[in-house]
């Protein structure tokens, strides 16, 4: 069966349907985009699916409404918008044909759910309110889409459907940037498990480059461990490893006689040559080579050992 229309509603539009065509037109990239409520339209047929329009969900028709009564909700009785419904049936074959690995898919969908999909799906249904956000309500990403719909006083034909593909093209790379980088975290997390696994007991942890590496590190248990050492362009650094992600708090702080040093200074005080720079807050250090940036992390564990 072949996609030759997405159907959703005309007029003004919302983060929903936005989002849930950067989905399908990924799908069916030869599919026209369709913007009616006529009847002819939103009536099912097998080479069409319809979003957010039609009063109905049925996925087997290919058409998902929300606005109707008795509209689907999730398990945990939160309402779907129609971005929630495309994501639930169509997400994971979106997820495949932007090359995610297979053993990801799963993963990835479900993360992406909960993190973006989920909270789009709430402000549609006004479950949540953009007042959440406090100052930055004007800033969540439905509003900034909508901020794309023509001025009330724009009557020139067609205005609406130049509105809603402008958005459309913002929208798309948000979340295919967005999907992107959690695919990269999943890749850093598999790097980082089998760097754990070589590692032994060493308290610093190398890695082959720069790359998220504190979930990992929590899912492997790896509490031993207190620094992280990498090459970073041309010249290597270490970094330490937050207690929290939602906290500046290290696991070990560097040394207190490098904070803010940097070049000579900091060769001086560190006793290592090659040291090259150290962050005031002590939770990164660079140097000019592998050798003496290992050094230098030699040197913070004994000390941040000698505090514990």
């Amino acid at each position: 069966m072949t996609i030759t229309h997405l159907v959703t509603h005309s007029g003004g539009f919302h983060a929903d349907e936005l989002l849930s065509s950067v989905i399908l037109t990924r799908l069916h990239p030869d599919a026209t985009i369709v913007r009616s409520r006529a009847p002819e339209w939103i009536t099912p047929a097998s080479e069409r699916i319809i979003y957010d329009v039609g009063g109905a969900y049925d996925a087997a028709a290919q058409i998902f409404d929300h606005h109707q009564r008795g509209a689907p909700l999730r398990e945990d009785g939160q309402p779907y918008s129609s971005f929630g419904l495309i994501w639930k049936h169509y997400g994971r074959a979106y997820l495949a044909a932007l090359g995610i690995p297979a053993d990801h898919v799963e993963a990835l969908h479900q993360s992406f759910d909960t993190k973006f999909v989920l909270p789009i799906d709430l402000m549609d249904n006004g479950a949540l309110s953009p007042s959440a956000a406090g100052p930055l309500a004007d800033l969540t990403l439905p509003s900034l889409l909508e901020t794309l719909k023509p001025v009330f006083d724009d009557r020139a034909p067609g205005a609406d459907d130049r509105g809603f593909h402008a958005a459309l093209a913002i929208a798309r790379a948000i979340v295919e940037a967005g999907i992107a980088q959690r695919a990269s975290k999943l890749r850093a997390e598999s790097m980082v498990l089998d760097a754990i696994a070589a590692n032994g007991t060493s308290r610093v942890l190398e890695l082959p480059m720069g790359m998220p590496f504190r979930p990992a590190i929590v899912k492997a248990g790896a509490d031993h461990l207190l620094f992280v050492v990498h090459p970073r362009d041309k010249d290597w650094c270490i970094t330490g490893i937050r207690k929290t992600e939602d906290s500046f708090e290290q696991r070990a702080d560097l040394p207190v006689a490098w904070a803010g040093l940097s070049n000579a200074d900091l060769e001086a005080v560190s006793g290592v040559a090659g040291a090259t720079f150290c962050h005031n807050g002590r939770f990164i250090a660079a140097a000019k080579s592998r050798e003496a940036i290992l050094k230098m992390a030699e040197i913070a564990v004994a000390e941040a050992l000698a505090k514990s």
